[in-house]
């Protein structure tokens, strides 16, 4: 049996607990966490969307790097809201490690029907989403909306006045694979910066290029500092490496100089012959 099997009922309690997994009976938690998980690896479709400005936005064009896929209905006046801006406050933490443009954000208006790109351009103000770098926001037609959230594992059922959903944020890596779910609405800031950091700066050295072996100690010495809930540059772990390698440097150097040495000794030995 699985560690996820295992853990499943408890990370469900935790989901309905954080507002992630409606309570009621109208969506089954159960299934809906599985549907949800199970879209992990999956590919996103290059859907065409419609962007708030009224113009087609491609899935296609963001491949290259990662991207967060935040699921709302605009008529909304509870879980979205708050979601957005607690979404809006991680990114602009993430952007301000990794880089305004390390990712891109895209604020997805399932509601078919009324998702419309004035309500998409208001809601985006309301939530100041158009001062923020590389965030989008869209929706499409029932087909491709359908579409998409099938690819996302996103569940949601009709309501009187709106909809009950799961409240999910996607993370997408950069040749458009679910990489991971966020869930609830105010979820701990580690949990978004983690695999951004992962999909960003890479938990291995893809070479010796000085920008991915920077990309690499970057990776390394960015940590989460609980007193001030923000994430900062451990300028004493980049020491504590750099001190390490040149220890490391300085300690061969005086191998080989002994060795070195040596040599020239037994070269200067009466007698000294090879073999």
């Amino acid at each position: 049996m699985g560690i996820l099997t295992r853990l499943k009922p408890a990370l469900i309690a935790l989901a309905i607990a954080a507002g992630a997994l409606p309570a009621r009976a109208d969506i089954n938690a159960d299934a809906a966490f599985e549907l949800s998980q199970a879209a992990i690896g999956n590919h996103v479709g290059d859907h065409v969307l419609n962007g708030m400005d009224g113009k087609a936005l491609s899935l296609a064009d963001f491949r290259g790097k990662p991207l967060v896929i935040s699921l709302v209905f605009t008529s909304c006046s509870s879980v979205c809201p708050v979601g957005t801006e607690v979404l809006r406050a991680h990114v602009r933490e993430a952007q301000d490690i990794l880089g305004e443009d390390s990712f891109a954000i895209l604020t997805f208006g399932f509601d078919a029907r009324n998702d419309k790109p004035a309500q998409l351009a208001g809601f985006a103000n309301s939530h100041r989403l158009t001062s923020m770098a590389n965030w989008h926001l869209a929706s499409a037609d029932e087909a491709t909306t359908a579409a998409l959230l099938h690819d996302l594992g996103f569940s949601y059922e009709s309501a009187a006045g709106g909809f009950d959903h799961i409240t999910q944020t996607s993370v997408i890596d950069a040749e458009g694979r679910v990489y991971r779910q966020l869930y609830g609405e105010a979820y701990p800031l580690p949990l978004f910066i983690e695999p951004m950091k992962d999909l960003v700066l890479g938990r291995s050295t893809r070479s010796l290029a000085p920008a991915d072996l920077w990309d690499r100690l970057a990776f390394i010495c960015t940590v989460y500092d609980p007193a001030t809930g923000a994430y900062r540059f451990d300028y004493s772990i980049f020491f504590g490496i750099v001190i390490g390698g040149v220890s490391l440097i300085l300690t061969g150097i005086v191998i080989l100089r002994l060795w070195l040495g040596n040599r020239r000794i037994d070269r200067a030995e009466p007698g000294h012959s090879k073999g």
